[in-house]
C-alpha cells in the first residue's frame, strides 16, 4: 500500500519537505517524483512553483499502525498508543489513557481479537508472516503474573489434597502460560480438555509422583 501527496513549492527539496511532514514520515522514508520544475520567470512575471509527488510504502507495522487508529478513531477513544518496533518481522504496541477496559475486555478476550485483526491488517498482502503484539494499560504484563500465581495456588492445591482440579476456559495464550509454570512444581502436571473457546487446563498429580496418602513423598 502506497501513501502519497502532490505538494507544490518554491524549490523541489522545498516540496520534498512538505510532502513528507503531510505523510507524517521522515525525509528519509520517502520517494518523489517531479512532475512539474519550479519556474523562475523573468522579473518575477511567469514564475511557477515546483510540483512534486511525494510517496512511499507502507511497511506491515504502518498498516498495523494505521488500523490501530482508525479503530480507536471509530470507537471515539482517546488512546495514546506507543509503537516499539521490536524486529524487522515484528512490531508491539502499547496503548494509554483513561477508561480503556472496553479494549481489553473479559480475561483479555477482546485485546486478544483486536491484535487478531491488526494481525490480519498488517500482514495483507504480505509473502512473510508479520508479528503483531497489542497492550492496552499493560494488561498482558498483569496477567501473566496472576496466571503464575494462579498456577502456584493450584499446584499448592493439588499437592494439598491429592485431586485435580479444572481451571476457566482460557485462550491458548494463557493456556501455555499456566502449562510453563506448572513445570516449576514437583508433583503436578497439566492437560487440556474441552473444544474451541470452551478449552480448559486440569491440573492434575502427577502419575510418576502418584503415592497412597499419608505416606511421604520422595
Amino acid at each position: 500500500m502506497i501513501k502519497e501527496k502532490v505538494v507544490s513549492a518554491k524549490t523541489i527539496d522545498a516540496a520534498i519537505d512538505e510532502g513528507a511532514a503531510e505523510l507524517k514520515v521522515s525525509r528519509e522514508k520517502v520517494q518523489y517524483e517531479v512532475l512539474e520544475e519550479p519556474k523562475k520567470g523573468i522579473l518575477g512575471i511567469g514564475a511557477a512553483n515546483a510540483k512534486v509527488r511525494v510517496y512511499y510504502e507502507l511497511t506491515p507495522a504502518d498498516l498495523a499502525e494505521d488500523f490501530l487508529k482508525t479503530l480507536f478513531a471509530n470507537m471515539n477513544l482517546e488512546v495514546r498508543l506507543e509503537r516499539i518496533d521490536v524486529a524487522d518481522d515484528e512490531v508491539m504496541f502499547k496503548g494509554y489513557g483513561d477508561n480503556l477496559g472496553i479494549l481489553i475486555g473479559r480475561h483479555g478476550d477482546v485485546l486478544d481479537s483486536i491484535q487478531y485483526l491488526t494481525t490480519l491488517a498488517a500482514n495483507k498482502n504480505n509473502e512473510n508472516f508479520f508479528r503483531v503484539s497489542v497492550d492496552i494499560e499493560n494488561y498482558r504484563e498483569k496477567r501473566i503474573d496472576s496466571l503464575k500465581q494462579l498456577a502456584k495456588r493450584m499446584a499448592d492445591k493439588v499437592l494439598k489434597y491429592r485431586k485435580n482440579f479444572t481451571l476457566e476456559p482460557m485462550s491458548p495464550y494463557e493456556r501455555r502460560i499456566i502449562h510453563s509454570e506448572i513445570q516449576n512444581y514437583k508433583g503436578v502436571t497439566t492437560y487440556s480438555i474441552g473444544q474451541d473457546d470452551e478449552r480448559k487446563i486440569v491440573v492434575a498429580i502427577d502419575k510418576a509422583s502418584r503415592q497412597p496418602k499419608g505416606n511421604p513423598r520422595t
